[in-house]
Formats: structure tokens, C-alpha cells, sequence
């Protein structure tokens, strides 16, 4: 310490000695300190002796790369590369591997022999694959997961290389859900406008289904109509692997705005135990923000989202050669999509029946029938008891069609009726009053998270 004291004198002495011998030329700095940070920058500067007046040196040394058998794994790890990408119905083994960067004929030949790669990987769409390569780009590990069921599961296929072997094991884990927003603007059709916003397919799908009866998404759709959604995604070690449900909606169709939003009852909720991500075991239905059901009697469609390709009215037939009352509703569809019952019923009839080849006859109360025409394949047979949305056939091309469609009847009292109007003229189900404190609460949070969704396009635009 005492010698500390005495350095520190030391250095003090010697600084009052060059003050003493250098007082003009302090006194000058700060004189320019004082006129402006340039000149003090000057004067500082001015003290130190010119750069180019200072003697240069080169030093040249060969520098020898570190080996990588030198590699000290305990000083640093070596790097681990990460690429995900999801597999093509074209997908091999090396093409696959090729495109996640992973150059190793090993791993390849194992993913060429593995049972598990073969039928899980290889030749599959859509599978999230993720892989761990070392720095020579050989495979460490490879990770797919893919979630094709509603059971709130996915499944992993993980394999890993122990030396100079692999090894496989396929796992089940929960899947997560997390919710996003989204909004979007109408230019054209539906689907253009959430494909700008990159909103999945299914979430539109499912926008359309929502607000079916206040909205003809085929006639009553106007430029600069726009929307705001609520989803989930639901996700497995934290990768999307798929879509969930639509938690709540917008929709502002011609200066008109329209809301929805998912609820279950908590008593129904607590009844069916624990609910899965996605809400697969939860019992519940969209609703108004006020309490109004928006699950009518009859679904507005018996094709989900499908084109309407001729009408309830008059029309040349095409088969006929003639003009005639077309008493249904044709839709547009591929053979072999799904024919869903618009309603509870019964079937009365599952067979052949001239021209409307394949066709499914179902009874409703109120003395309402439906009829499922031009099926390629029946599913119910006569006497089943059907729920609404629930698949009693495939679009085809049987009978009297010229092309693959679903032609499509309602019928009351035995009269035709315009199919169009049953289910805006059916009636809805309010809020039970039980559960009506809790939907406010729940209504509340919704109007919040819209409100945010729309803002998120409102930001976007500017």
C-alpha cells in the first residue's frame, strides 16, 4: 500500500514538472476547446506526431491451419448445421437428402433400406423434415414429424447416426396450438385474397363454412371487402405441422360487417374431460358476438366450397336437348370429393335411380328431404340415421351427367324448393343462459383480438 502511495507521489511530481515547462501550450488547448468541439479536435489531435512522419514495418508470417484431428472438441464443439424442409411425392433418398444438404451415401443407403423411411418419408407430401449434418455434411440426425389425425398427437421419426451405424424410432407427443392473426382485403375470389394475406387454404375454408348463411361466397363477394381471422396453428416441438380450428372472424361484405367466434360451453367442456389441442374432443359452435348461434338446421352446401355450375331455374338441359325447369342445385366438383348430409336424418333410399344415377335420399323433420345425386360411390345405406355435415357419398359422374358434379334437391311437402334458402331460412340456437356470464367474458376477449388483426392489415398498408 505505502508503495502504492509513493508512485502515485511520484507521477504527480512529474506531471506539475511538464505543466510547469509546457503552460503556452496547455493554455492554448483550452482556448480552442472552449471556440468549438472542432478545434478542440484540432488542438488534441495536434499533440500527437504526424502518421506519416512514423517509421513502418511489414511482417510477413506463414499461418498453418488448425487440423481437424488437432480439434480440441473440449475447447469448442464442432459446428452442427440445421435445414428443414418438407418432403414431394418425388422425393428418394438421395434427392430428399440432396436438398436438406446432407452429401452422405450412408445415410442414403439407410433411408433406401429403412422400413420406417420407406413408408413414412419417401414418396410422402407435406412431412416436416428436419436434419442435423456434421461440418463434412455427413447426417447426425434427421427429424421428420407430421401430424395427419385429430387425436391432438403428431408422430416423430428420428433417426441418428452412432458411429458408423444408424438407428430409427418413431415417438408420439402432444401437439401445441398457438394462435395467429391474419386479415386480408377482397381483389378477386376468397381464396386469391387469403392466399395474399398467406392464410391457409383451410382457414378459408372454414371462413366460408362460418358465415355461409349471411354470405354467398359465389355471388355476393365485392372488391375491397375485407376480413379478419383468429386461428390455430398447431405445432409439434414447436414446428407448424398443421391447421386448427378459427378461433373468431370478420367479415365487412358490401359496408355490412359480419362476427363469429368459437365457444363451448365450460360445463360441456368439463364433462368431456381434458380438450385436445385443436379442440378436436370439445363440443361448442360459432356464434354472433351478441349470443346468436350461427349453426342453423341445414348447412348451406352439400360440397364444401364448391362452385355453383347451374342453378335453381329454367336451363337447356344438357342432355335433353331441351329447355326444362332444373328443380336443384348443381355443384361443380371433382369425382371422388366428399358428399356431406346438409342435415340430421334418416336415409330412405341408397341405390341407382334413373337419371340421377347413384343417389341418397335423406328424411329431415318438418317434412324436408334431401336428394344426393350422380354419386360415384354410396356410403349409407337405407334406414341409417345421418348428422349434418357427415360424408354420404362421392361426386361422380353417374346417370344423366355430363361431367362430375353433385346434383342437389330439397324438397317439402314433396314440392321442390330452391336449396339456396334452406339454410338462411332455418332457425338457430342462442347461448344457453347458464353459459351466458362466461361467453361475455369471452366475447370481450374476441372484439380485442379482431381488433388487433385488423390493425395488423391497417399497419401493413401503410
Amino acid at each position: 500500500m505505502n508503495q502504492f502511495i509513493a508512485n502515485g507521489q511520484l507521477f504527480s511530481n512529474a506531471a506539475a514538472r511538464w505543466l510547469t515547462q509546457h503552460h503556452k501550450r496547455v493554455t492554448a488547448i483550452f482556448a480552442a476547446l472552449l471556440l468549438g468541439g472542432g478545434g478542440g479536435a484540432f488542438a488534441v489531435a495536434s499533440l500527437a506526431p504526424d502518421a506519416a512522419d512514423l517509421p513502418v514495418r511489414e511482417v510477413i508470417e506463414a499461418v498453418q491451419p488448425l487440423a481437424l484431428s488437432d480439434y480440441n472438441q473440449d475447447v469448442a464443439p464442432a459446428f452442427v448445421l440445421y435445414r428443414t424442409d418438407t418432403t414431394r411425392a418425388s422425393d428418394t433418398a438421395d434427392t430428399l437428402l440432396k436438398r436438406l444438404g446432407v452429401n452422405d451415401p450412408e445415410a442414403a443407403a439407410y433411408l433406401r433400406n429403412n422400413d420406417s423411411a420407406q413408408q413414412i418419408l419417401l414418396g410422402r407430401t407435406g412431412r416436416q423434415v428436419t436434419v442435423e449434418t456434421m461440418m463434412d455434411h455427413r447426417l447426425g440426425k434427421l427429424t421428420a414429424r407430421w401430424s395427419a389425425e385429430t387425436d391432438g398427437q403428431f408422430v416423430r421419426l428420428v433417426i441418428e447416426r452412432n458411429g458408423n451405424r444408424f438407428t430409427a424410432r418413431t415417438e408420439t407427443a402432444p401437439l401445441r396450438a398457438s394462435n395467429q392473426l391474419a386479415s386480408g382485403t377482397i381483389q378477386s375470389t376468397l381464396f386469391a385474397s387469403t392466399d395474399e394475406a398467406r392464410i391457409p387454404d383451410a382457414v378459408a375454408v372454414q371462413l366460408a363454412e362460418i358465415f355461409s348463411s349471411d354470405i354467398d361466397f359465389r355471388r355476393d363477394l365485392r372488391k375491397g371487402d375485407r376480413f379478419s381471422v383468429v386461428y390455430e396453428t398447431l405445432e409439434g416441438d414447436g414446428e407448424p405441422l398443421r391447421t386448427g380450428r378459427v378461433l373468431s372472424a370478420e367479415f365487412v361484405n358490401a359496408g355490412k360487417a359480419f362476427q363469429a367466434m368459437w365457444f363451448a360451453d365450460p360445463a360441456s367442456v368439463q364433462t368431456a374431460g381434458n380438450t385436445q389441442a385443436g379442440g378436436s374432443s370439445t363440443k361448442g359452435g360459432y356464434y354472433t358476438l351478441d349470443g346468436r348461434s350461427l349453426r342453423r338446421a341445414f348447412l348451406s352446401s352439400p360440397v364444401e366450397f364448391s362452385r355453383v355450375s347451374s342453378g335453381f331455374s329454367m336451363r337447356f338441359h344438357p342432355v335433353l336437348k331441351q329447355m326444362r325447369a332444373h328443380l336443384g342445385t348443381d355443384f361443380a366438383a371433382a369425382t371422388g370429393t366428399p358428399a356431406r348430409t346438409v342435415g340430421d336424418g334418416v336415409v330412405t333410399f341408397s341405390g341407382v335411380q334413373n337419371g340421377y344415377g347413384n343417389v341418397v335420399f335423406i328424411r329431415h323433420r318438418g317434412n324436408t328431404e334431401t336428394v344426393y345425386a350422380h354419386l360415384s360411390k354410396l356410403m349409407v345405406r337405407q334406414g341409417d340415421s345421418v348428422s349434418q355435415g357427415q360424408t354420404i357419398g362421392l361426386v361422380g359422374a353417374t346417370g344423366w351427367a355430363t361431367g362430375p358434379h353433385l346434383h342437389f334437391e330439397v324438397r317439402t311437402n314433396g314440392v321442390q324448393q330452391d336449396p339456396m334458402k334452406l339454410a338462411q331460412q332455418s332457425e338457430t340456437i342462442p347461448v344457453a343462459a347458464s353459459a351466458k356470464p362466461a361467453f361475455e367474458r369471452a366475447a370481450q376477449q374476441t372484439k380485442v383480438a379482431l381488433a388487433a388483426a385488423t390493425a395488423m392489415q391497417t399497419i401493413s398498408a401503410q
